[in-house]
């Protein structure tokens, strides 16, 4: 078997997948620069207090990820085999799912955000405009959540440039009633970290309505519709789903559970740390986001693949995209180091803070090499191929085992300097590699999923 993928129509599919969803993901990120350049403006305590409101989103995003993730392995099988009725009853599913976590999340960001935030902090000033901030985000949990799963799923069926045109939308929206709200321009209340909450969730309704406008009225590739949402789902996909999708869900839950305890050991550091790593995350997304076009993008073509029935490619591609996630990690090392200055210079930051931040950046320059190829193993080719259960104890065991105790301790018994600290935070990113690297190769990898292997059997098709 020949290492590497030579055929010129698996790059050309594979740009045509992967730079829609990289210009959506910049405009993702353009978004959130926006809003930490606009609240740090401010000073450390609107841009601490924002931060780590958001980590409480983040793990219902997270969530999210996994769920539309999960499902898009079925999706992404069941469009190999053009199985459109399939595709319909878990999206159906999903959709149903998403609403029940996205209410839960609302109602504990409304009415406890104080205690929530409390988790993370222990400076008033942080608590009390963090809260002020989640507790107007909790409107738009819903919105992002079916918004966000849907747009996974239909990055399986073809559908990869509707999320773009969605984040551009939403990009223009969040940076102009940023500009109104957080300042207090057009005549508008100055309403500063609260004006950036409310700006986030306008923008959220906007990008949902645009996405199931087109999915319900418009599409015609897989024809959902609204009695689709409504409609009985057998068990027989309940099933799957439980076997397939709960897996990546409980992974990327516990993993996000470790990155708020990661949020938590850095928000006790002090406020410097927290405002710090906001701007280090914003440099990182910036570097990574060519990587994250190419995970979504292995998933969907490795799901595609073993959904055909196409073993052999499907382990070809792997390793095409392994060889391409190292690659993509080297340039944003390069492109970490180049932006490093300049980004910090957009802050209105202490001098212990910039330093702090060029520290942190010159750690995940190294890191992110790790982290691309972990990432595109573990978010892409690996899950793309049905391999959620090894995924699971991957993405959290050595988290948990290793970078949680390590960050704690270096940071609160032995004292280290931050930058040590995060490179202890982030040591998971290093270990978790290499173990999927070991696991491509094994080629144990590869797990249709039950129901395609039905209808393959028995010659059923939608």
């Amino acid at each position: 078997m020949k290492l590497l993928v030579r055929d010129r129509n698996f790059y050309k599919t594979a740009l045509f997948i992967a730079l829609p969803v990289v210009a959506q993901q910049t405009i993702n990120i353009g978004v959130n620069l926006a809003d930490t350049v606009m609240l740090g403006s401010l000073g450390e305590v609107p841009i601490s207090g924002s931060s780590l409101a958001n980590q409480f989103f983040f793990i219902f995003n997270v969530l999210c990820l996994g769920m539309g993730g999960g499902a898009a392995v079925m999706t992404g099988q069941y469009w190999g085999l053009e199985d459109r009725e399939s595709i319909h009853k878990t999206m159906a599913l999903l959709m149903r799912i998403c609403a029940v976590v996205a209410l839960i999340f609302s109602c504990l960001a409304f009415f406890f955000p104080t205690q929530i935030l409390s988790l993370y902090t222990n400076e008033t000033a942080v608590i009390e405009n963090g809260a002020r901030y989640l507790r107007i985000l909790a409107f738009g949990f819903l919105f992002h959540g079916l918004n966000l799963t849907t747009i996974i799923v239909l990055r399986t069926v073809g559908l990869a440039r509707l999320g773009f045109y969605t984040a551009c939308l939403s990009f223009m929206v969040n940076v102009f009633f940023n500009w109104v709200f957080i300042f207090g321009n057009l005549g508008a209340p100055r309403l500063e970290i609260a004006g950036a909450a409310l700006s986030t969730v306008i923008a959220r309704i906007v990008e949902f309505s645009v996405t199931f406008g087109y999915l319900l009225l418009v599409d015609e590739r897989i024809f959902f519709r609204l009695k689709n949402i409504f409609a009985k789902v057998e068990m027989a996909i309940i099933q799957q789903f439980i076997h397939t999708a709960v897996p990546v869900i409980i992974s990327d839950g516990l993993l996000t559970l470790g990155s708020n305890a990661i949020a938590m050991i850095m928000g006790r550091m002090g406020k410097e740390m927290v405002a710090a790593n906001t701007i280090t995350a914003v440099t990182v997304q910036l570097s990574v986001v060519f990587n994250m076009g190419l995970a979504s993008t292995s998933s969907v073509m490795t799901a595609n693949t073993v959904g055909r029935g196409d073993y052999e490619q499907a382990q070809q591609q792997g390793v095409t995209f392994l060889i391409l996630s190292m690659i993509i990690g080297g340039m944003g090392c390069i492109l970490i180091n180049l932006l490093k200055p300049h980004v910090i210079n957009f802050y209105n930051v202490t001098t212990e803070t910039k330093l702090i931040a060029t520290q942190l950046m010159t750690v995940v320059s190294f890191l992110v090499v790790f982290q691309t190829i972990q990432s595109v193993m573990t978010k892409g080719v690996l899950r793309g191929g049905g391999d959620t259960r090894f995924l699971m104890l991957a993405d959290v065991l050595f988290l948990w085992v290793s970078s949680i105790p390590l960050g704690y301790l270096s940071a609160f018994v032995w004292g280290l300097p931050p930058y040590v600290v995060f490179f202890f935070l982030r040591i998971d990113h290093i270990i978790k590699s290499i173990w999927c690297i070991f696991r491509l190769r094994s080629e144990k990898w590869i797990k249709r999923v039950q129901i395609v292997d039905h209808i393959a059997e028995n010659g059923i098709s939608a």
